[in-house]
């Protein structure tokens, strides 16, 4: 099989097994599997694959036309410029989410702290790391896959992280200048009607938003006062149809300068808001205004 044949061959199976982007995903899973640039292709579509890569191939076609996600076939995913690794126990980075980071960094400074909530991968945190040298990030998130998975990226990328086994803040020590989180938002009910991709082969803790898709941010409302510095920044990543609620719970819980950011599609993607700067947390978690 040469390398034409093997992309139209890629394409005709997952075609025929309902997989959108056919076309492109063969392709990417041809480029993975013989390690042929585009370009190489294009100007050498008649050279054979050997054994090896026809095998290793036709195996990851077999596995796409299952439903499992690209991602974990080829163990990685770009996110903004960096790679990624990724496997079943991290949710798989997404472009929209590269909005929170782009937000984030306009208001992360090198000799800031931040926290990153539910950090799976550690998409968000060591890319924050990764564009503002100088800053100090912490990761959190209840699932030990996750963490380890987090630590083979933050040895990859060379980057210093600290990360914690915690239930959101459980067992965060300290102030941040920011926090900053991609919480499961998506309600229970829903789950049975999302992607074969998403439902059967990502973390259900990590998409699991309870009864409305709210219960994390609302626990991230009431207690990031606790953590965050007097004018600190809290940067959420949202559901499309949250940019009414989620600004809410937050307006309750005494932030100000509120602002919802939306994606390249024009759906409201990111909800930023700061610490009232006339407010503070007492040891008790309790707010008052300073007079």
């Amino acid at each position: 099989m040469n390398l034409r044949e093997a992309a139209r061959e890629g394409t005709a199976r997952l075609k025929k097994a309902g997989v959108p982007e056919a076309e492109l995903d063969a392709w990417y899973l041809l480029e993975w599997a013989a390690g042929v640039s585009r370009s190489h292709y294009l100007a050498y579509p008649e050279e054979k694959l050997t054994k090896e890569q026809e095998s290793r191939f036709l195996e990851a076609l077999a596995r796409r036309a299952q439903r499992v996600p690209l991602q974990h076939i080829t163990g990685e995913q770009e996110f903004m410029g960096l790679s990624f690794l990724v496997n079943e126990e991290v949710l798989i980075p997404r472009q929209d989410t590269e909005i929170l980071v782009e937000e984030a960094l306009k208001y992360l400074k090198p000799d800031m702290r931040f926290l990153d909530l539910c950090t799976g991968s550690g998409c968000i945190l060591l890319s924050l790391l990764h564009y503002c040298p100088g800053a100090k990030g912490v990761g959190s998130d209840l699932s030990l896959g996750a963490l380890k998975t987090a630590e083979k990226n933050r040895e990859r990328l060379g980057l210093c992280a600290e990360l914690k086994e915690s239930d959101l803040f459980e067992k965060i020590e300290g102030r941040f200048d920011m926090i900053v989180s991609n919480p499961p938002y998506i309600p229970s009910e829903a789950i049975a009607g999302l992607m074969e991709e998403v439902r059967m082969h990502e973390p259900l803790m990590a998409l699991d938003g309870h009864e409305d898709g709210l219960y994390f941010y609302r626990r991230i409302a009431k207690t990031s006062p606790r953590y965050l510095k007097e004018g600190g920044w809290l940067c959420l990543e949202i559901g499309f149809d949250q940019g009414e609620s989620v600004p809410a719970l937050l307006r309750d819980e005494g932030f100000d300068e509120i602002e919802v950011i939306r994606d390249l599609a024009g759906l409201d993607r990111v909800v930023k808001a700061r610490m009232n700067r006339c407010q503070a947390a007492v040891p008790g978690g309790l707010l008052f205004a300073a007079r």
